[in-house]
């Protein structure tokens, strides 16, 4: 049984020969991404606009048709820009059903908001809940946000120190490993959050915020006997823990701490026989008071857009051999 297919007509104003072309692209690729992304054709003869499809891709087709025409006025689209706006689009709202309280997070970069749906509602969960897990593909953000979330309470003195936690597992290889001290066998392991930090405070002031521990970048085995009062948590890589590393991790946290885990079961570096203690916390902490959780998928994806892509690719393999 085919779906009922509709069309609609409107007319992009003011009318501006040059706007146009920004929205369309050289030799119509901006419209023709638009097509592949909302499952619809586009036709247009000037400012007159026909989309045709489906009713509800076809309505969220021209709000965003009317809301990058706006864009033109101020700014240069490129695929870059049309791929994040496309991902805010009304249809990704029609699907994620929510709405939340935007939440603009001031570091020295700028002010950060989310991009899209599920950004907004992670980094409104964070700011509104003492333990939160953001877990997804990679590229949708979830380390960056909470990094930026972790520097705005530092810098507004509403937690005393960061911590930024991974545990030490890559694809099978141990710290013994690797030559150098303790220090240097740890770095490469916590390497991205010494980007998050860079680019939230340039190099010096980070550096200096190490030497006086107000930040601290450490394995997850370092975790263990401390109780964190005043505190902003970050455990990364989550998904490399045990069920007892991921407790103990938990019950780290103290009065006046924010703690925030972020993983991606889809690149499990454990031995094949140990279950994730990202995983197993899923199962046993949804539905507890005081916890939040935010699914990214790779329409969240906000790095180049063929990530997305290889996104769904390995999501659509790993579902095929799920089902053999």
């Amino acid at each position: 049984m085919s779906k009922h297919r509709t069309h609609r007509d409107f007319v992009l104003e003011p009318q501006d020969v040059e706007r146009l072309a920004n929205l369309a692209g050289p030799f119509d690729e901006h419209l023709r991404q638009i097509e592949l992304r909302m499952g619809v054709e586009i036709a247009n003869r000037g400012h007159v606009f026909r989309v045709t499809g489906e009713d509800k891709p076809v309505e969220a087709t021209e709000k965003l048709l009317h809301a990058l025409y706006e864009e033109t006025a101020t700014e240069t689209l490129d695929p870059h820009k049309l791929h994040l706006r496309m991902g805010e689009s009304s249809m990704d709202r029609l699907e994620q059903g929510f709405a939340p309280q935007e939440v603009a997070v001031r570091v020295k970069r700028g002010t950060i908001r989310g991009r899209g749906d599920n950004q907004q509602k992670y980094l409104h969960a964070i700011a509104t809940h003492d333990i939160n897990f953001g877990i997804g593909p990679a590229g949708t953000g979830k380390t960056f946000l909470a990094v930026a979330m972790a520097v705005e309470a530092l810098n507004e003195s509403r937690v005393q120190r960061v911590l930024l936690v991974r545990p030490a597992v890559e694809a099978g290889e141990k710290l013994g490993f690797l030559p150098g001290d303790l220090s240097q066998k740890v770095d490469p392991y916590l390497r991205p959050l010494y980007d998050a930090l860079y680019e939230m405070l340039g190099v010096e002031k980070v550096a200096k915020l190490l030497e006086r521990n107000v930040i601290e970048v450490a394995p997850l085995a370092y975790m263990r006997g401390r109780t964190l009062n005043d505190a902003f948590v970050i455990l990364d890589e989550a998904q490399n823990t045990t069920i007892e590393q991921m407790k103990m991790f938990l019950t780290r946290i103290g009065f006046g701490s924010t703690a925030v885990v972020t993983g991606d079961l889809s690149q499990i570096d454990l031995p094949k026989h140990q279950k994730s203690g990202l995983r197993d916390g899923i199962d046993v902490l949804r539905g507890v008071d005081g916890i939040s959780f935010t699914f990214f998928t790779a329409r969240d994806v906000v790095r180049h857009p063929l990530v997305a892509r290889i996104v769904r690719a390995y999501d659509a393999r790993d579902g095929k051999e799920s089902q053999e």
